[in-house]
């Protein structure tokens, strides 16, 4: 009993830190302690492994991202201190409307991550784009954040068939089923999610201009205060994030277009395309740097001070990637105990009907690991057998159980959304509201209602 107190207690108390304002990483230190105690852990491994270098440990996710979130940084740096994106955000404003900004952010976003773009990546590229589309639209900035969990973070990164998110090729090869399984079902769930974030957002929106609440930049934040004509031109401004885009999904277009081996064995553009498709991470950094590098050419009143901007933009990266591995972190120490494992046991073994089984399990692990990457990982490794052998269709269960693992992933100690306020300059009480309704709530209810309905 104590077992399943001190695993519950400490993701609650987690989440009452991160609300109160708390630093991330002390509130992850003193979870962790409760954790270690109420659990009997013993407490050098737990702290020097489980929480640092084990697969779930912070220091393990920082190294393997450090050079994404340096490479996202500096270019948000850029793109912000040579006016690029501003010129974008006007140019797209007077074509769409500064009414219209959540949906230009939420459709921009859609498309970069169902691209195959990583969310990280999306919230660097789109946000210096979004203060000024929110600045000339007058929107509150906890808006965006919603806008932006909406475009990369809910249907086309577990939901829509076809995404080449983490998620679905976690559940693709752990099932052995394709990408685009459950289709139906994922183009029902990923409209309603889509239509379901317009509608709360739209509905904020006309609220916020009936309270007379706006648009305040935060002491971080760096917005062009320029006159217009002295923007760069727009489809010049577009140049380095259409680059950036274009080497991230080559790799994807090409290999629709033709088959790897059919290139000759040892010739560059082979050896490339293999380099692409095997480095994740590394791909997307070197497409940010080159989309960098490019802005330093092409824009003058960035050329002079390249170095400054870029290092201000590493600089920019620390915190956010600390705050975020420290999130996970705690994670890696709450697979490791007696009461996490009891409970996916548990809840193999439940007398509930296998699929709403399935996505409770799904929704509690990702609830307890702050991730959903996470949580569907450690379901397909320890879960997933035995409710393949429950006999489950392998379509359903894949697009059921990604989809779940994008609701409760997203409570206030995420990592994903830890980032996304540490980048925004946030707090989760200014922002998380509109965060959890759309990551949260909506997507819980559509995906029960989907399993309600093949119920039926």
């Amino acid at each position: 009993m104590m077992e399943y107190t001190g695993l519950l207690g400490s993701v609650v108390l987690l989440i009452v830190l991160a609300l109160r304002g708390v630093n991330i990483i002390l509130s992850t230190l003193i979870c962790s302690l409760f954790v270690i105690l109420t659990n009997d852990l013993p407490l050098a491994p737990s702290l020097s492994e489980y929480y640092v270098f084990g697969p779930l440990g912070a220091f393990t996710f920082a190294g393997k991202f450090f050079l994404l979130f340096a490479a996202g940084s500096i270019f948000g740096r850029v793109m912000g201190e040579s006016h690029a994106a501003a010129s974008i955000a006007m140019a797209l404003i007077r074509r769409l409307g500064a009414h219209r900004a959540l949906w230009i952010t939420t459709l921009a976003c859609a498309l970069l991550t169902y691209g195959g773009v990583v969310v990280f990546v999306v919230i660097f590229a789109i946000y210096p784009l979004g203060l000024k589309l929110l600045q000339q639209a007058n929107i509150p900035k906890r808006l965006f954040c919603g806008a932006l969990a909406l475009g990369a973070a809910t249907f086309t990164l577990t939901t829509l068939p076809g995404t080449p998110s983490i998620h679905n090729v976690i559940a693709s090869v752990a099932l052995g089923t394709d990408l685009f399984a459950g289709l139906w079902i994922g183009i029902a769930g990923g409209l309603a999610m889509f239509l379901l974030g317009m509608w709360y957002l739209e509905r904020e929106r006309k609220l916020a201009l009936i309270n007379a609440e706006g648009f305040v930049p935060g002491p971080a934040d760096h917005i062009s205060d320029l006159d217009e004509s002295e923007y760069p031109h727009w489809l010049l401004a577009a140049l380095p994030l259409i680059v950036v885009i274009g080497i991230i999904l080559l790799p994807r277009l090409v290999g629709l277009s033709l088959e790897i081996t059919t290139l000759q064995e040892g010739s560059l553009v082979r050896t490339l395309l293999e380099f692409a498709n095997s480095q994740p991470i590394i791909w997307p950094s070197l497409a940010l740097f080159t989309g960098s590098s490019l802005a330093a050419l092409l824009f003058p009143g960035l050329r002079r001070q390249t170095l400054a901007v870029m290092g201000q933009g590493t600089q920019d990266s620390v915190m956010p990637l600390i705050n975020t591995a420290a999130v996970i972190g705690f994670g890696g120490i709450v697979t490791h105990t007696a009461g996490f494992l009891e409970f996916t046991s548990a809840m193999i073994n439940a007398d509930l009907p296998p699929l709403i089984s399935a996505f409770f399990s799904v929704s509690l692990v990702s609830a307890i690991t702050g991730s959903a990457s996470g949580g569907l990982q450690i379901f397909m490794q320890t879960m997933a057998p035995a409710y393949v052998a429950m006999g489950l269709d392998l379509q359903e269960l894949h697009r059921i159980t990604t989809m779940a693992s994008g609701g409760l992933d997203s409570l206030p100690h995420s990592g994903a959304v830890v980032a996304t306020l540490t980048i925004t300059g946030l707090t989760h009480k200014q922002a998380y509201k509109d965060i959890g309704v759309i990551t949260v709530v909506i997507p819980v209810l559509v995906t029960v209602a989907l399993i309600a309905f093949l119920s039926v």
